[in-house]
């Protein structure tokens, strides 16, 4: 979430950028389909424009107006972050808003007063395809309102296949298991980092809190309910454990050196070329390891965030943004804008095209469209415990709440400056005031 729009801007670039790179988010541009409109339909699409992929974008708008040439789409593009989520808020409140538009899921669209201002999808054939896990980040009680626009990816610790084969380590159940294979590796390869962190962007810090909350919601499956009624809280089991681990990886001389000014990409190199072990993370590296290191894509794994017990061990899933049409958007428009959804959620051509550009970084979330063989290693990990029922939503997509700060208090905690239980408990007192900001009860 860690928001994957909105909260630290580095950190929206660190996590949506996973769903820019599948089908919608790919689209960029400020070009149009290129179709003569004639006597069709005209309706508008809006995507950010820091996403990737021009040709993606003309394919997808060519494959739609050609099975629907009684629609022409002008696609249509403006800043993300902060700027981007101003305009798209103003341009709701004032009904000029385009009539197809790429946002976030989870916390985040509670933001736009969805129930005002978008149209409700709930009666569209598309919606049975669909995971529940992601309709949960879309809805509200009086509708749903988002339409999927990628794959999701997952929060846990991404790991070096061919260092733990040459040790003959296991991957692990529990965090014991995980501290005592970090220990194993500095004792065998004292040349290799036994974890990473990457403080240098400081997005990064916030995963071994975040990754957590899959064990946590196996462990306590109403906490989120309950740490969004302000009764829960991090500075309490289970969801304090995220915060030991920050503090324990660096107390025990687990990390490399230059961890405070290490960059994301200079780490995901270093494991990727075998010279560390475990960098927490989210499976949205993929790409960037594909670009940096292509030969070593497949030597980098995935597994979740191990628990003290086994049987509550889960990987974290952050889910994928969506498409919206505004409420604005009536008439024969409204139809078209449905029919576009429709394309880009459920289509053939649209699933080929989310296949043959850029690289997987986790499941889709509608049936229609299954992973492809030859995904990376790490999201093959992951889909196991898909498949296990061994995964849950972050938190960002179970409740609004998420302090400001976490990222600067985690780097406090994984710096050795403040305790585990001093940063969580300067983390419930930033989740406080933003949880009153929200006028939420409770609080």
């Amino acid at each position: 979430m860690f928001t994957a729009h909105g909260h630290g801007r580095g950190l929206r670039r660190g996590l949506a950028v996973g769903a820019a790179a599948t089908l919608v988010g790919s689209l960029v541009a400020g070009c149009s389909g290129g179709a003569d409109s004639g006597g069709a339909v005209e309706i508008s699409y809006l995507v950010p424009n820091d996403a990737t992929g021009v040709e993606s974008a003309e394919r997808l708008i060519s494959a739609f107006e050609e099975a629907h040439p009684d629609i022409a789409v002008d696609l249509q593009t403006q800043p993300d972050g902060t700027e981007g989520d101003n305009l798209t808020k103003t341009k709701l409140a004032t009904g000029e808003m385009e009539d197809v538009f790429v946002y976030n899921t989870g916390s985040l669209l509670q933001a736009l007063n969805p129930d005002q201002t978008l149209t409700d999808l709930s009666d569209e054939e598309w919606v049975s395809h669909v995971s529940d896990d992601f309709l949960d980040t879309v809805r509200t009680d009086q509708g749903l309102y988002g339409a999927p626009t990628g794959s999701s990816f997952g929060g846990g610790i991404l790991y070096n296949v061919p260092l733990y084969e040459e040790l003959g380590l296991e991957v692990p159940e529990t965090w014991d298991d995980f501290v005592a294979n970090s220990e194993t590796i500095a004792r065998e390869r004292p040349d290799v980092t036994p974890v990473l962190q990457a403080y240098g962007e400081t997005w990064t810090a916030q995963m071994l809190i975040l990754a957590a909350h899959g064990s946590v919601a196996q462990e306590d499956p109403g906490w989120a309910e309950r740490f969004t009624a302000g009764e829960a809280k991090f500075a309490q089991e289970p969801a304090l454990a995220g915060f030991e681990h920050l503090q324990e990886v660096h107390d025990a001389g687990l990390l490399n050196e230059d961890f405070a000014s290490l960059t994301h990409d200079q780490a995901l190199r270093q494991l990727a070329e075998g010279g560390a072990a475990h960098y927490p993370m989210l499976t949205n590296a993929a790409p960037a390891i594909a670009q940096n290191n292509p030969d070593e894509l497949d030597d980098v794994g995935f597994f979740a965030l191990p628990a003290a017990d086994a049987e509550h061990t889960a990987a974290t899933i952050w889910q994928p943004g969506a498409v919206y049409i505004p409420s604005s958007t009536t008439g024969e428009e409204l139809e078209a804008a449905k029919t576009l959804v429709e394309f880009i959620t459920s289509s053939p051509e649209a699933c080929a095209i989310a296949q043959d550009t850029g690289v997987a970084t986790g499941p889709y979330v509608i049936d229609t469209c299954p992973l492809e063989d030859g995904v990376p290693r790490m999201v093959e990990d992951l889909q196991t415990y898909v498949d296990e029922d061994r995964a849950e939503p972050a938190l960002e997509f179970v409740s609004p709440v998420k302090g400001p700060n976490l990222e600067n208090i985690a780097i406090e905690v994984g710096s050795g400056i403040r305790s585990a239980a001093d940063g969580a408990a300067a983390y419930d007192e930033d989740v406080r005031k933003q949880a009153q900001q929200l006028g939420l009860s409770g609080w």
